[in-house]
């Protein structure tokens, strides 16, 4: 009864030993695949310069951030949307000669620039707009439909 218990008390150390030998060559060889080339430079500088640069990229990643939402801020001034309505204002010249041109940025701010057209000649008016309404002068129902084409677009 105690040969049986011996051996399989070694049985199980045979058994552990296998399985602790299996992870530290698999360990090693980890270790061996990550320093391969490095040659007499130390472990800890190669991780320290490593360290090093992941701070650097940390910091250029920030400063495009900052960039990046300057550009975006000063992009919403820019015009992004435009809506253009033809259609025939008098009834007695044929074809939707006359126009309406809205061109707004992304806060609606932006210009109306109309085009009449009739048998004596084309006239031109533009209206500021903010946030979509005009400032000085009313806009008229062709201006908003323009305008919320414009809208309609983005």
């Amino acid at each position: 009864m105690q040969i049986v218990m011996v051996a399989a008390a070694f049985l199980v150390l045979f058994i552990w030993l296998a399985v602790l030998t299996f992870y530290i060559f698999r360990l090693s060889t980890h270790y061996n695949s990550l320093t391969s080339g490095v040659g007499k430079k130390n472990l800890m500088l190669i991780l320290d310069g490593i360290l090093a640069e992941l701070d650097l990229a940390k910091k250029d990643i920030a400063s495009i951030k900052v960039q990046y939402d300057k550009i975006e801020q000063d992009g919403k001034l820019h015009i992004q949307k435009i809506g253009l309505l033809r259609f025939n204002p008098f009834k007695d010249t044929g074809g939707d000669q006359s126009f309406i041109l809205a061109l707004v940025n992304a806060n609606d701010t932006g210009v109306v620039i109309s085009g009449l057209y009739s048998r004596s000649g084309t006239r031109w008016y533009a209206k500021k707009i903010i946030e979509g309404r005009g400032v000085e002068h009313e806009l008229s129902v062709e201006e908003q439909k323009a305008l919320k084409l414009a809208k309609d677009i983005i």
